[in-house]
């Protein structure tokens, strides 16, 4: 299925987001990279391109993925924020996956068995341009055969490269300590409080910037509650 792989950089840059943008609208799945890994996404929007994300990733239906919006304030369209938008700007863009209960306009067949969403904002100027570009989330989930280990590069997921419309390849993600560990997932749905779903790549700076802004771990106050 795929046609090519893409270099970006700056030069077509423009014409390189204008046909990824058509490729999205069409319910094309697509390869890109992020700040953290190179992922698949396509419109959170088209339940038909949902299914295919998750065939092509053999993902189990009753995990959810994330989406992916541009700016900070695009945020509150797609979840209910519980946390001052201060706390928002310190976490975003960056290597976190913030978890709020999912608006009601989001499409109900993304993530059917959660009230929940995580929204990313990738520190990537390409996946967010597109975003923008395309004037509704993606739904983002890491290019990889689940199970599988997470790539840095396009060449580690060539094995799936047959099912994708086209692949992005902005060159190695650098690799290190926690490169492969993917965004610092956090759920944020109750208010004051903050829970770590996955410890990621930035789990330590992310409490930081939680506790600075006043929020407890949920498993404090479930301690101080026995």
């Amino acid at each position: 299925m795929i046609n090519t792989v893409i270099l970006l950089g700056p030069k077509n840059s423009a014409a390189i987001l204008t046909k990824a943008v058509e490729l999205m609208k069409a319910g094309s799945v697509i390869a890109l990279p992020t700040d953290t890994l190179y992922g698949i996404a396509c419109l959170s929007q088209n339940s038909e391109a949902i299914r295919k994300l998750y065939q092509i990733k053999s993902r189990d239906k009753n995990k959810p993925v994330a989406i992916c919006v541009s700016q900070v304030s695009d945020v509150a369209k797609w979840g209910r924020v519980t946390v001052n938008e201060q706390l928002l700007h310190d976490l975003l863009p960056g290597p976190v996956t913030l978890v709020f209960e999912r608006s009601p306009v989001l499409n109900p067949e993304l993530n059917p068995g959660t009230k929940l969403v995580g929204i990313r904002i990738p520190d990537s100027w390409f996946i967010r341009q597109l975003a923008s570009s395309c004037a509704e989330p993606l739904a983002l989930t890491s290019a990889n055969v689940s199970g599988s280990q997470s790539t840095l590069s396009v060449e580690e997921f060539s094995d799936i490269w047959e099912h994708l419309v086209a692949v992005y390849n902005g060159g190695p993600i650098p690799d290190g300590a926690y490169a492969r560990l993917g965004s610092t997932v956090v759920d944020l749905s109750s208010p004051g409080t903050y829970r770590i779903i996955r410890p990621g790549c930035a789990h330590t700076v992310t409490v930081e910037k939680l506790r600075k802004h006043g929020l407890v771990e949920a498993s404090e106050i479930e301690s101080e509650s026995i």
